[in-house]
């Protein structure tokens, strides 16, 4: 593994293991296991509040964002695919009281960077979110390439610096992530309908779908400058992103169980999915020793090998 394989690499692992966390917790349709009888198919109608009241799609979203915003913590699996570049799955726990915090097991399951990683020797790592840096446990293989070390530290500010718009989009976007970002999404599309009752895993939910203008949502929901929104836009432009739409199921304490978010990419179907479950739940996310730790960016600073 030369020099520019290890850069290569690096960055690869940068922007699947923070597109991990977004997907965990940034939102079509369900499996068929998922779905049971409906109440009502493609319905606008709200959902009951308090008395048997209907209320209104925006008014239940902005309940069940600030319900799951204050239960601070949860257990997700996801599961994302990227066109060719990528597909992943993910478990763990994540907190989102003081910044995004948590540990997830990532496992490549295909695409390029599935690829990338057997040169490693394994398709799985371990990734901690810090509020501000998250970590990437990495295989002996690579390990030995650089000095012995285990862990690979991303830096959000690093994100920023060399990645331009996207990766200051990408900064943003992880220390303000948390499960109701999908929901704030469909609030923020203007585009939100109550498609029924259903249920998700056993779990009696009400579903929610919209549809959102990526490169408009990110103006709404960021503070980019002009030329961070610019740069990011022609990024989406040349991944071929314009839309997503945004599905959610949420239980009747107002918390969210499940959200899909799906777009189309020049490589292919941008999907991902995740399940919430056992709010409230104990979170880790130690930081790993400084002497088992490679920093990011002195990884890029690295001059390839012939």
């Amino acid at each position: 593994m030369n020099g520019m394989t290890v850069r290569r690499l690096a960055l690869g692992i940068a922007t699947a293991t923070a597109l991990t966390g977004l997907a965990a917790c940034g939102s079509s349709g369900g499996s068929d296991d998922d779905k049971g009888s409906s109440d009502s198919k493609g319905s606008s109608d709200g959902s009951k509040g308090k008395g048997g009241l209907d209320i209104s799609p925006i008014a239940a979203l902005r309940q069940i964002e600030s319900t799951t915003d204050k239960a601070d913590s949860a257990k997700v699996e996801s599961e994302t695919t990227m066109g060719s570049a990528m597909s992943m799955k993910a478990s763990g726990s994540l907190g989102w009281a003081d910044g995004l915090t948590g540990t997830m097991t990532i496992t490549y399951t295909g695409g390029q960077m599935a690829e990338t990683m057997r040169q490693t020797g394994s398709t799985s790592m371990e990734a901690r979110y810090r509020p501000d840096a998250y970590y990437a446990k990495m295989g002996d293989r690579f390990a030995a390439q650089i000095g012995g070390k285990h862990w690979v530290k991303y830096a959000y500010d690093d994100l920023e610096r060399i990645g331009g718009g996207s990766g200051a989009y990408m900064k943003d976007a992880m220390q303000n992530s948390t499960p109701h970002q999908s929901v704030k999404m469909l609030l923020a599309s203007g585009d939100v309908k109550k498609v029924g009752r259903e249920k998700v895993r056993g779990v009696n939910t009400t579903h929610y779908s919209g549809t959102v203008d990526v490169a408009e949502l990110a103006e709404k929901s960021s503070g980019l400058s002009e030329s961070q929104l610019a740069d990011m836009k022609k990024q989406l432009e040349q991944a071929g992103v314009t839309t997503e739409t945004v599905d959610i199921w949420v239980n009747d304490e107002n918390l969210l169980v499940k959200k899909v978010e799906k777009g189309q990419m020049k490589t292919g179907e941008l999907s991902a999915t995740a399940y919430y479950s056992d709010y409230g739940t104990a979170v880790s996310a130690e930081e790993p020793p400084a002497s088992d730790t490679a920093d990011f960016r002195d990884l890029m600073n690295r001059q390839p090998t012939t």
